[in-house]
């Protein structure tokens, strides 16, 4: 069974864009192009020339990275795009919703906005360090749930969904739902990408990102992976020539073995340094919580966080107060050991004149 029967239908009829024929060393005289190579830059492949509608070389390189096979990968910019196209893909403006927990990235909550689909939020709780509660989801979804997205580790919370739990929200919604695990720090924790269990259930979708882990965020690369029938009518709504040709090149460098090394190296310092910090956080008198973070940030509650925000400001450094439900809650993205040094001594400041 698969869910592209959820999908609009207008999506369903959809064909893709016929793109002019693009063939290696050949005169084209196809697609409207200039016949002036450009300049500007130093690229593997000529600026004047679109670039591939869908780029396979890099769509395999990055396929095999994640563990599933082309065909079930759709390359996007940045994880965002692929949130937009999902929604766009399933959900029909005024009847359809989108359902996912809060606090979560805020982007989901944005693009169904965008598309016109109704929001339903389901609450974490911070005493139960924001554990994603199933069965609240399960019972929060209605006849019109087309899409479940779920932030695992989640952002801002850090927290991930043990991997029965989300076989158990897969099982129940069914051809109900489009799963969608967004796994942008997976990287940082100690869970393997549930990209291995695509084969297993049709309804799952999973979004990675090479901003994160990789150190690549200007370059705005991610990918969609699931089904590949679900994959090929994504690729249908996203737009062509959708990754520019210096972007493909760059990334195409990123995934060569000395810079995955480099990643791995990076990830393991990072993964170091936020459990570093989130232990020498405990030890100031004004710090009332450090949630625990499988991700690249902490989530830290703190007796005044606009005390703490002005003071990080006037020396430098910028931190994320989000409010509303997490009032004096700031999340701590984990930066190098010096830049993290910067905010303790900030911190070691305050708590000098707490003690007078």
């Amino acid at each position: 069974m698969s869910i592209v029967k959820l999908a609009r239908p207008e999506i369903q009829a959809l064909h893709a864009y016929d793109a002019a024929e693009q063939v290696d060393d050949t005169i084209r005289l196809n697609a409207n192009e200039s016949p002036r190579d450009c300049s500007i830059g130093n690229f593997r492949r000529p600026l004047n020339r679109y670039p591939e509608v869908r780029p396979q070389k890099l769509q395999h390189a990055l396929a095999q990275r994640f563990g599933c096979m082309p065909d079930q990968l759709l390359v996007t910019r940045g994880s965002s795009e692929a949130i937009d196209l999902v929604i766009r893909t399933f959900c029909r403006a005024g009847q359809d919703s989108v359902l996912m927990t809060s606090p979560s990235f805020s982007m989901y909550r944005h693009y169904a906005e965008v598309q016109g689909a109704r929001l339903i939020q389901v609450q974490s709780d911070a005493e139960q360090d924001f554990a994603i509660d199933v069965n609240a989801i399960l019972a929060a979804c209605d006849d019109t749930t087309r899409v479940i997205f779920v932030c695992s580790p989640n952002n801002p919370t850090g927290t991930t969904l043990p991997r029965a739990e989300l076989e158990r929200l897969l099982e129940q919604r069914g051809e109900h739902s489009a799963v969608v695990v967004d796994e942008a720090y997976v990287e940082f924790g100690n869970h393997a990408s549930v990209i291995e269990m695509l084969h297993r259930y049709s309804n799952l979708l999973v979004l990675r990102t090479l901003s994160k882990a990789l150190g690549f965020a200007g370059a705005r690369c991610g990918a969609v992976a699931g089904q590949a029938d679900v994959v090929s009518m994504l690729s249908a709504v996203q737009a062509p020539y959708a990754l520019a040709t210096p972007v493909v090149e760059c990334v195409e460098d990123a995934l060569q073995d000395d810079q995955l090394e480099l990643a791995r190296r990076t990830v393991r310092e990072i993964s170091s340094e936020r459990d570093r910090l989130a232990k020498a956080l405990t030890h100031y008198s004004f710090v009332l919580k450090v949630w625990p973070s499988d991700a690249n940030f902490l989530l830290v509650r703190f007796a005044n966080a606009d005390r703490i925000m002005r003071r990080c400001a006037e020396r430098n450094v910028l931190l994320r107060d989000f409010g509303g439900e997490l009032a004096n809650c700031i999340r701590i993205s984990i930066g190098s050991q010096d830049e993290n040094n910067q905010l303790l001594r900030t911190l070691d400041t305050l708590e000098d004149e707490a003690n007078g």
